[in-house]
């Protein structure tokens, strides 16, 4: 029996259509005369928590971060318990199995990860689909490959699965502890080996609008007479010249006023000092891959990436569009057959325009998209050959489709061909430079100057008054050394633009441009090629969930993508690292790589637990402001929360263990005052080693002052109901628990007998040296508690380092700092 395992129940249905009937359903399954189709519901098999390796880690703990599995686990996800049972049962019956997952890293890993986890030993075979009509399944079904083949792209869907668990569950945890240490008791601080870059991505951004000063700057353009007609020309300064920025733009408006009218004065001779007019060629743009659609689709319509996603996918399971999830932006040649009957399809779909330009469109052409070394497991969207119908579609899935129907008519338009030219005229030894077009053949062009394309270009009319706007015109036919005489000029004046802050599609645009954003410029080179960081199908569902998480915000018409306090509090904690997406980047770069069999999964999670161990450490450094009503007068690093002890309340350092800081309870509220008493009473060496641990710029202790840093709504930036949940993992008996296992494991200190005469004490010929010496002893074991006036403190060895506790304990929960064998009182 030969059994084919789809991704997901769609996918199923479709596939069980095109093989031999009767098809039967049943449970899970539906049977035909070529074999048995089951399915999976996407992931079936999840990665296990934590507490799932070791019951400890429910508790979140510094102390046992990074925690890095020593053999990886998953569990059958309950919701997926039956089917799961239905696939088990299956391939167990089964001669063959066909993986039939989606033509991509994540679906390869969600079918292999199954057949790994039941141990099959039976041949399996890979069915390709990138797209669901009858057509495309019978050509996939009947060229199957070996399974085998693909096993590095399992490999590197692994590798991005275990490192993503690696750095979201360490650093969440390291991260989170380190601002809960600061005072900040409901905020959770999610770290993600894509999410964070990118949601600094946002932050960087909107710092440098923040700190963006307008500059005014002017400019000269000048009407030049040649014997062929007029043109328009712009100055360009020396840079030599005074009044210039670093940019060399003019910021002295009375410089400009001065050459304008040195221009202005006689003689006018200006001489043409060079001319270049050469043809040019713009092929026509690739078809989309799904980022390059989000984008357009984004700028066009305003749609954000996720509904493009989900309007991509419902197009590609109503049989109309090709597989949605591609990052290739190539045709196979194999499909230039099919573009007759495609084109044929479009003409009859229902939109006008589509209809208008297929006349014009040559099947028999190849463009440059069509390109079989560019393929990997999928190629660029484009339209089936099932006839479409638009009226019936929704008005996503009408623009959606229109956007893909025309990317694939440019391929059969011819290139866009034009002359282009450029002048530059010497005049009062300053130059000014001009430059033209003229059209020979619009070409595939034609499509693109319709109103929608207009539209989206008014994002960029600002920038594009920037250029030289003479570039759209044409130029009189000249030649090296003409004349040209001065007619007129007029000073230009432009202010800087701040940078423009992101939306969603600009945002996965910059996510999939990366190398822009690096912070080693040498490394801006290296990245150009690579894909980005995230891939095609998580870039959309990232954005979203730093927005859900309330990270970043909407604003305005355009979404614009605004960081709130908690992102500002997360990317300000991180070290550079994280932040910046140098590493991200060419760990994207490797995984491709490892998808083409270079490199090894060992190799890659070596380099991911180094990295991990490393920004754990750093937590213990984290700069994060503290916040609360009682920052601790101690360290200033932490504040002092309440904590219920055994025998009644007390609070403690929030910094604990490398602050001791307690004091007692007073009506709710720590006892300040007696604390303040205490540090006063502390020797000047002590306090000075308090100031030492201080943040920078510490104030002097002051009791109970609110130090809030956001206001109540801005700090609520939990994740819903994942707060009550983690505050739960964070007891207050942990200070508690600590500080009674150091106490229990205290042993007094006992004399040992003299092994040896050599090592008996020799005592001194003077009686009252002997005497000075066991006093300092016993004064030495009598320090006497200040808190209850009742016990003494003696020197324990606990497991974060010596400290001293009260003999009275657990009555009295005192404890000091230890120095050079004195307690710090």
């Amino acid at each position: 029996m030969r059994l084919y395992i789809a991704e997901k129940p769609s996918v199923g249905r479709e596939l069980a259509k095109c093989l031999r009937g009767p098809v039967a359903r049943h449970d899970g399954y539906l049977t035909t005369q070529d074999g048995v189709v089951t399915w999976l519901f996407g992931h079936i098999l999840r990665q296990a928590e934590p507490e799932e390796y070791d019951p400890k880690y429910k508790r979140w703990r510094a102390e046992d971060l990074p925690i890095i599995p020593a053999q990886w686990k998953l569990y059958v996800d309950k919701d997926c318990e039956k089917q799961f049972g239905i696939v088990k049962s299956l391939i167990a019956k089964a001669d063959e199995i066909v993986h039939g997952g989606d033509p991509d890293r994540e679906g390869q890993l969600l079918v292999d990860e199954v057949l790994d986890y039941l141990g099959n030993k039976k041949p399996v075979r890979r069915i390709l689909l990138n797209a669901l009509d009858e057509t495309s399944i019978k050509k996939a079904n009947a060229h199957l490959r070996d399974n085998k083949d693909f096993f590095n792209l399992k490999q590197s869907a692994l590798a991005r699965a275990r490192a993503d668990w690696l750095i979201g569950m360490n650093l969440s945890r390291a991260y989170t502890l380190a601002a809960r240490r600061a005072g900040h008791e409901g905020l959770v601080l999610p770290i993600g080996r894509v999410k964070t870059p990118t949601l600094s991505l946002v932050v960087r951004r909107e710092r440098e609008i923040e700190h963006f000063k307008p500059v005014d700057y002017y400019n000269i353009k000048a009407t030049f007479q040649h014997e062929n007609g007029s043109f328009t020309a712009q100055w360009k300064p020396k840079d030599t010249m005074a009044g210039l920025d670093s940019e060399n733009r003019l910021i002295d408006k009375s410089l400009a006023e001065t050459k304008l009218r040195e221009f202005s004065a006689a003689p006018h001779d200006g001489e043409i000092t060079a001319y270049q007019k050469a043809k040019k060629q713009e092929p026509q743009p690739l078809p989309f891959s799904l980022s390059t659609l989000q984008v357009l689709a984004g700028k066009m319509y305003g749609y954000a990436p996720q509904l493009v996603l989900d309007t991509a996918q419902k197009l590609y399971e109503k049989k109309l569009t090709t597989y949605p999830r591609s990052d290739c932006e190539y045709l196979p040649l194999n499909q230039h057959g099919d573009a007759a009957k495609i084109l044929s399809h479009l003409s009859k779909a229902g939109d006008s325009e589509l209809a208008a330009w297929v006349p014009a469109a040559k099947p028999q052409q190849k463009s440059r998209a069509w390109n079989d070394k560019k393929i990997s497991a999928h190629h660029a969207i484009i339209p089936t050959t099932v006839q479409a119908d638009v009226t019936k579609m929704t008005e996503e899935e009408r623009n959606l489709y229109h956007l893909i129907g025309r990317g694939y008519i440019a391929q059969f338009y011819p290139v866009h061909t034009y002359d282009q030219t450029k002048v530059e005229v010497t005049y009062k030894d300053e130059l000014f430079t001009a430059s033209g077009r003229t059209e020979r053949d619009l070409g595939w062009k034609v499509m693109y100057q319709s109103k929608r394309r207009q539209e989206a270009d008014d994002d960029d009319k600002d920038d594009k008054e920037e250029k030289d706007d003479e570039s759209g015109k044409t130029l009189p036919a000249m030649k090296k050394h003409d004349p040209a005489s001065w007619k007129r000029g007029r000073i230009v004046s432009r202010v800087t633009k701040p940078p423009v802050r992101f939306t969603p599609s600009s945002l996965l645009a910059g996510m999939k441009e990366i190398h822009k954003y690096v912070k080693n410029p040498e490394a801006k080179k290296q990245l150009k090629d690579v894909y980005g960081i995230g891939t095609e199908a998580t870039r959309a569902t990232i954005i979203d969930d730093l927005i859900r998480r309330k990270f970043m915000k909407t604003q305005g018409k355009k979404k614009y993508l605004v960081p709130t306090p908690a992102a500002y509090l997360l990317v300000d904690a991180l070290p550079d690292e994280m932040t910046y997406p140098d590493s991200t980047a060419i760990w994207e770069d490797k995984l491709h790589s490892m998808s083409e069999g270079e490199g090894t999964l060992e190799e890659f999670l070596k380099g991911q637990i180094d990295f991990t161990r490393t920004l754990c450490q750093k937590a213990y450094q984290a700069e994060i402001k503290v916040t609360g009503e009682n920052i601790c007068p101690r360290c200033h690093k932490g504040v002092l929360l309440q904590r219920k002890g055994r025998n009644g309340l007390f609070w403690g350092c929030s910094n604990y263990p490398k602050c001791r800081m307690t004091c007692n309870d007073k009506n709710g509220k720590p006892d300040l005052e007696d604390a303040k008493r205490r540090l006063a009473r502390a020797p000047r060496d002590m306090a000075a080693g308090a100031a030492e641990n201080a943040s920078p710029g510490a104030a002097p202790y002051r009791p109970a002052q609110p130090a809030a840093v956001y206001r109540n709504e801005e700090r609520s930036v939990s994740v819903g109901d994942e707060i009550a949940a983690l505050n739960q993992l964070f007891s207050a008996a942990d200070y508690e628990a600590n500080l009674a296992a150091d106490m229990a494991s205290y042993v007094p200190e006992r004399r040992q007998a003299p092994s040896s005469w050599s090592d008996k004490p020799k005592f001194s010929a003077s009686p009252m040296e002997h005497l000075q010496k066991e006093g300092a002893e016993a004064k030495e074991k009598k320090y006497l508690c200040p808190r209850c006036r009742e016990g003494h403190l003696r020197r324990i060895q606990g497991r974060n380092g010596v400290f001293w506790g009260c003999s009275n304990y657990p009555r009295c929960t005192a404890t000091f700092d230890d120095e050079k064998g004195r307690p710090l009182l």
